[in-house]
């Protein structure tokens, strides 16, 4: 143990085994400090005269030493004064320069042992202090570095942000010599003369490996570097004379594609990333305040100027409380209005978190500056209405009274909503246009709390469908699987004969009723035979196909009549109406067969 020696300072501990509740405050305490041990004498005789306590006679000496002193800066140390000056940096101040082991240097944020800038005249660190805005920004400017140009905080920085910072130094300097040597130009033989070329070609390949680079990187230090390096190469500029065969090889151009590629990158990190919206901030101010824009691509300035996920308007119509998409504050009306490229990453990310009503929401109100990509979003609303699980919404949805999306079904878009109704399962994708629905590669899965469409559902569906896209109304294979629906895999019982005969009336005024292109089943005609009345429905349709046109191919859509053959010669009725029509359609069967054959019998031999 250590004993109290020359030390002016000891700690007594007590021992308080022993509790007594009537015991005061001071009484309870486990450690005291006790002040300097010499005294003089008529304070050793002072003392001797105050009564000794219950408690002094406890008491026992266990340890002593005196405090460590831990790093602090130089301003704050215990041992040498520090005289305070708001911006002095010719000479130390009053002893300013001396420094016990622990003390750190203000603005290196090192020992100031090793701060060659310590009793430096002219930058004299050892007068450095947090209380002036002077020194406050030396400081900020030599940790910072190259972030100091977006206006972080020491805070904010990062070993990521660390690293982006080191990394924009590096660039800085590499692209400096690069484009010194565009500048030059390069000396080239033409038309029996030599000319001087100015190719940026080099300046912008090395530019887009260090975006490339960037792009790897967090997602923080990676805005930050696309930004950094925008700030840099925006300020090159074309050299007079002669350029490159490439495209690439005018800077003007080059500075372009570049920029782009920054805005591009940035703006999706903004919106994917989760960014504190004070970061973003800083991120756009940056942008608009540093980087240099020429007068033809001016419009690119606001190209970050992206609402935040907290933004007001933008919440309220993601939790269904604006439909309109239209803020109005002090009499002002905002409107929510986006890029396009903004809003395909915002529906790629609520995609992604399974947001699918409020991507819904979302579509349906948010203007954008390109009507044709946004049209093709907007036609997804249906399949993300599947996603959330209502299928019955997403079929109404399917066919408003103005600009219907069924409107542009293609037949394998068709299809896959079919079998999205009759299986309640959906291709587990992102997507942004219809026509990625149907990707052979992509895994169907069940959609959560959703139930399979009845029979006479998909049949209405089909026949609308039919109505409102010629495509998928002279296409077989949608005949071909709207039939297999219909017909089950067990044969029906053949209906009355009375009944056949008063089905033709009613499947001819229900599907040459066109009232607001919906389809009207009666109840009459559906409760007695449900199944059969289905068939029938649909084989009428089929008859009005075959005698509006020639189907092919046509034995696949004849093959689903095979358990049911009565409703094959009923339709083979309802086609003697048109003699003409029932032989060309017979002859086309007629052929497919024989082609058919030839080919099963090609593939015996030479089997």
């Amino acid at each position: 143990m250590c004993t109290p020696g020359d030390s002016t300072e000891i700690i007594i501990l007590s021992d308080d085994e022993e509790e007594d509740s009537e015991k005061d405050s001071e009484n309870n305490q486990s450690c005291l400090i006790i002040e300097d041990g010499k005294k003089t004498d008529e304070s050793l005789q002072s003392d001797s005269l105050v009564p000794s306590s219950a408690s002094d006679e406890d008491l026992v000496v266990t340890f002593s030493r005196r405090a460590d002193v831990l790093p602090h800066a130089r301003y704050d140390c215990p041992i040498h004064p520090f005289i305070a000056a708001d911006c002095e940096t010719a000479a130390p101040l009053a002893g300013n320069q001396l420094i016990c082991d622990q003390c750190f240097c203000y603005i290196c944020d090192k020992l100031a042992s090793s701060c060659v800038m310590w009793t430096c005249s002219g930058r004299c660190h050892c007068n450095s202090h947090k209380k002036s805005e002077f020194w406050n920004n030396l400081r900020n400017s030599f940790l910072l570095g190259e972030l100091k140009m977006f206006n972080f905080s020491l805070s904010e920085i990062d070993s990521h942000l660390r690293h982006a910072e080191i990394m924009l130094q590096l660039f800085r300097q590499e692209v400096s010599a690069i484009l010194s040597s565009f500048i030059r130009g390069q000396i080239v033989q033409q038309d029996c003369k030599q000319e001087v070329v100015h190719d940026y070609t080099p300046v912008f390949h090395f530019v887009t490996s260090f975006l490339n680079k960037a792009d790897k990187q967090n997602s923080r230090a990676a805005a930050v570097l696309n930004l950094g390096a925008a700030e840099v190469f925006m300020k090159h500029f074309q050299v007079s004379g002669p350029t490159g065969p490439s495209p690439m090889s005018s800077a003007s151009n080059a500075k372009v594609a570049l920029l782009q590629r920054v805005t591009t990158s940035v703006q999706r990190l903004i919106v994917m990333a989760n960014f504190p919206p004070g970061f973003v901030q800083k991120l756009q101010n940056f942008y608009q305040k540093t980087t240099f824009f020429p007068a033809d691509i001016k419009s690119m300035r606001n190209s970050l100027c992206v609402r935040p996920w907290n933004d007001v308007l933008l919440v309220s119509v993601l939790r269904g409380q604006n439909v309109s998409g239209v803020r109005k504050d002090k009499g002002k009306k905002t409107h929510l209005t986006e890029e396009m490229s903004v809003v395909l990453l915002r529906s790629e990310l609520l995609q992604q978190e399974c947001r699918y009503r409020e991507l819904c929401r979302y579509l349906k109100v948010v203007q954008t500056d390109d009507s044709a990509r946004f049209q093709q979003l907007q036609d997804l609303i249906p399949f993300f209405l599947c996603m959330q699980g209502d299928l019955t919404e997403a079929m109404t949805s399917l066919f408003p009274s103005v600009n219907a999306p069924a409107c542009r079904f293609s037949p394998q878009l068709f299809l896959t909503y079919l079998r999205i109704f009759q299986t309640a399962k959906a291709p587990k994708l992102i997507v942004c246009q219809p026509e990625q629905l149907y990707c052979p590669n992509a895994v169907w899965e069940p959609i959560k709390d959703a139930a399979p469409l009845r029979c006479v559902d998909l049949v209405k569906f089909a026949l609308k469908a039919q109505r409102c896209s010629a495509a998928v109304y002279k296409d077989s294979q949608c005949w071909t699987s709207l039939l297999t629906i219909v017909n089950s895999s067990t044969a029906f019982p053949q209906p009355s004969p009375e009944f056949l005969c008063e089905s033709r009336h009613v499947v001819k005024s229900i599907l040459l009723s066109h009232q607001n292109s919906n389809v009207t089943i009666p109840r009459s005609f559906h409760e007695v035979y449900p199944h059969q009345a289905l068939l029938l429905l649909v084989t009428g349709a089929l008859s009005f196909r075959i005698l509006n046109g020639a189907l092919c191919p046509a034995l696949p859509v004849i093959n689903t009549f095979k358990d049911n053959m009565w409703a094959f010669r009923w339709m083979f009725e309802n086609l003697a109406v048109s003699e003409e029509r029932l032989q060309s359609f017979f002859q086309d069967v007629t052929l497919e067969v024989a082609n058919s054959t030839v080919h099963l019998w090609s593939i015996k031999m030479t089997s």
